[in-house]
């Protein structure tokens, strides 16, 4: 089992970059999509990255790619996919591009549904668990800028150096953002849950480091602007950060911290990107 890093006590945060910055091997034409690195891999899969494009509408995927190495799969070398199902899209294949892959398992939000999916990528079985039943979902709570909303950006998904979450909005919160945790066990179920006060159409995305929220929002086509933390050990809320994170496209589909390598994996408008985040003490 892969032990994951230590969590800082700093809270100043920077992010540097971008570290690397590739067109995805479908081409410009596939804008949503996702990937990145097994936060808890299996002894061998330590090296591998994984990505997932959505290939049906921009909203649906059925199979996940995965590369031996960063250079394979930028130059589109050698890949190995693993399919959902063989069509798309249908009962329990990828809805939307927020994903996670944890201990050789993709974590996404089903077909049509308010529920989390979880894929074993070996057995390719499917387990399920409903998230609330007034959890937003098909467009309900999206994150959105400008007027814009990203479709399909109901749930998002999040590693850190305990495990998944699940980060999504409900109408009993009026639309804000709750946070939830997702133990990964088969079939997942939902653990705690935290509920914050940042209304989830004001957000672009989200992900965690060391249990604390990090949200984004659209400042121009160049800059992102990291402005919102919710720390699930306090229950403390801000909203001042200034956090600039420089864009190589103008909208940001996915954004998920690595807790392995501490980098931020972007999928921005068919183009694959990293950033250095750091904790500075």
């Amino acid at each position: 089992m892969y032990h994951l890093g230590h969590c800082g006590l700093g809270r100043m945060v920077s992010v540097s970059g971008p570290r690397t910055y590739s067109l995805n091997v479908y081409g410009t034409s596939y804008t949503f999509g996702a990937w990145g690195r097994d936060a808890n891999p299996a002894p061998g899969d330590e090296n591998k990255y994984w990505l997932v494009v959505l290939s049906s509408s921009n909203v649906y995927g059925h199979f996940i790619r995965q590369y031996n190495t960063l250079s394979t799969l930028i130059l589109g070398i050698g890949p190995t996919d693993t399919y959902i199902s063989s069509s798309n899209p249908t009962t329990n294949t990828i809805q939307g591009p927020n994903m996670v892959m944890y201990g050789n398992t993709l974590y996404y939000n089903c077909y049509n549904t308010y529920s989390v999916c979880q894929f074993n990528m070996t057995t390719r079985a499917v387990s399920t668990v409903a998230l609330p039943n007034d959890a937003g979902y098909n467009n309900k709570f999206p994150f959105a800028h400008l007027g814009t909303t990203y479709i399909y950006t109901d749930m998002d998904f999040a590693t850190d150096e305990s495990g998944v979450y699940v980060i999504y909005a409900s109408t009993s919160n009026f639309g804000n953002v709750v946070i939830s945790k997702v133990e990964t066990s088969d079939p997942p179920v939902l653990s705690q849950t935290w509920s914050t006060s940042l209304h989830k159409k004001t957000v672009t995305n989200t992900f965690m480091v060391c249990g604390v929220l990090y949200a984004t929002r659209y400042l121009d086509k160049e800059i992102e602007e990291i402005f919102y933390t919710y720390d699930t050990k306090t229950n403390e809320e801000r909203y001042d950060l200034r956090i600039h994170i420089k864009k190589m496209q103008p909208n940001i589909k996915y954004m998920n911290y690595n807790p392995r390598d501490h980098l931020l994996y972007v999928y921005s408008d068919a183009y694959i990107v990293t950033y250095v985040f750091q904790e500075v003490q």
